[in-house]
């Protein structure tokens, strides 16, 4: 059985059965029976589904976003944004699938060749709770287009979502087994995976259960895209426009109450203007407003529950124990709820194992950078290489910094976000293969040559 808490104010929501191993064959059969009449539809029809899942989306996202808001916290506003960012998932693929599947002619000695791309069968999906609607999107949407089909394993808190996701899909027109939710536990994933009938997995989530799945994949020998954490750094030089950097920093720290893996978590500020951009960043994170999430004036919600609230909590006593100085904030809010406050973290040794974590809450790290050297050696110098953000309008610097930042994403002077139409993804510790752009919808098709 799932039980939903509302993080805002601690209380039960709505309960959800778990499937059993019966209802579980029952599913996984029913996406072996639909991919083989899905995979021999013409893109045009594939295109035609996705827009009207896109439009059913749209016309439902106030009550979409509203169980998004009362299973994980984030604000109302922000799930609305969410879910109409699905919708311009969806359509993304609907308008610019159908292109980027049409055969390739290559010349080849004595000939030539045509490369087709083909859809390889049921795609399993294990995805988090911190963006519920787009994390399933942005497998989801490619998945449909390519032919394929797909089965979720949400995370436990967001079983409402899942099988709101569902419904909507379903209600568009889609075949019953083109998208089916599995609302089952973690300890079931593996036995899906070895199943002959799940052609590939994708994961976005820990590094934990990255390793897990990836282990599983591995041994069944099948296709896998792991998006895991993040501790992105946000770097400040002497020529970028302090202002704006320092307010773009705060939104890039609190979004979804910190908890993104694409956060700026660790603000890395040149030795010229540290003190100056600190002031700026201190008196933008002490102004955020966390509050009700169903209220418009509040900058963010609480956290996804109290269990992630005290994960914080306890990063922040190591970090501190080690010698890194809470300058204010990051404290657990008395009233009830999973609060916590926007806070900044200065002094932290970047060796100790907690600064290597990701602190996914609304705390940031600032360091000191003496050079544009020292900066991209503190970039890289933890475990992780998902996202960046660096704040420049000198060209050779910001080179530089696309060369040697260790990440599969790099924003200069704005904040790192996704998008339908550009490719995400990491490496390192953060995990292989990406999503979204033509990249994500060719991970998991057969790129079959024939020479004619």
């Amino acid at each position: 059985m799932f039980q939903s808490i509302d993080p805002a104010t601690g209380t039960p929501g709505a309960t959800f059965a778990e499937l059993t191993d019966a209802e579980i064959e029952t599913r996984v059969a029913r996406a072996q029976q639909t991919f083989a009449e899905w995979r021999l539809t013409d893109l045009a029809t594939r295109s035609a589904l996705l827009e009207k899942i896109a439009e059913a989306f749209e016309a439902d996202k106030r009550r979409l976003a509203e169980i998004a808001t009362r299973e994980m916290g984030k604000t109302l506003k922000s799930s609305l944004a969410e879910v109409e960012k699905c919708a311009a998932g969806f359509r993304y693929y609907a308008q610019n699938g159908p292109a980027m599947l049409e055969p390739r002619r290559i010349a080849v000695p004595g000939g030539t060749a045509t490369t087709h791309f083909l859809p390889i069968g049921a795609v399993l999906a294990v995805m988090p709770w911190n963006f519920p609607y787009w994390q399933v999107v942005r497998f989801a949407a490619p998945t449909i287009m390519a032919g394929n089909v797909g089965l979720l394993k949400h995370a436990s808190i967001c079983q409402g979502v899942a099988a709101a996701i569902e419904e909507t899909i379903i209600a568009a027109g889609a075949p019953a087994g083109l998208f089916q939710n599995l609302a089952i536990k973690s300890g079931k994933v593996a036995a899906l995976i070895a199943d002959e009938r799940i052609a590939a997995v994708t994961l976005t989530g820990s590094e934990e259960a990255g390793s897990k799945v990836a282990g599983a994949a591995g041994a069944a020998l099948k296709k896998v895209v792991l998006e895991l954490g993040g501790s992105d750094p946000f770097v400040v030089m002497p020529s970028a426009d302090l202002d704006l950097a320092a307010k773009t920093a705060v939104t890039a720290r609190i979004q979804n109450t910190g908890q993104s893996c694409i956060c700026a978590k660790r603000m890395i500020v040149h030795a010229d203007v540290y003190d100056a951009f600190l002031e700026r960043f201190s008196a933008g994170m002490k102004a955020v407003v966390a509050g009700d999430p169903m209220d418009g004036a509040s900058d963010m919600g609480p956290l996804s529950s109290e269990e992630q609230r005290q994960t914080v909590v306890d990063q922040l006593a190591q970090i501190e124990a080690a010698g890194g100085r809470l300058l204010f904030g990051g404290e657990a809010l008395p009233d009830k709820g999973a609060y916590m406050s926007a806070g900044i973290l200065v002094d932290v040794p970047i060796d100790h194992p907690a600064a290597q974590e990701e602190l996914f809450g609304p705390v940031a790290m600032v360091f000191k950078a003496d050079g544009i050297d020292a900066a991209i050696a503190l970039a890289n110098d933890v475990p992780f290489g998902l996202g960046a953000s660096v704040w420049t309008n000198d060209a050779g610097e910001r080179d530089r910094f696309a060369r040697d930042i260790a990440s599969g994403m790099m924003a200069v002077n704005k904040m790192l976000a996704s998008t339908p139409e550009a490719p995400f993804g990491g490496i390192k510790r953060s995990g292989h293969g990406r999503e979204l752009g033509s990249h994500g919808l060719h991970e998991f098709m057969n790129l079959k040559t024939v020479f004619d």
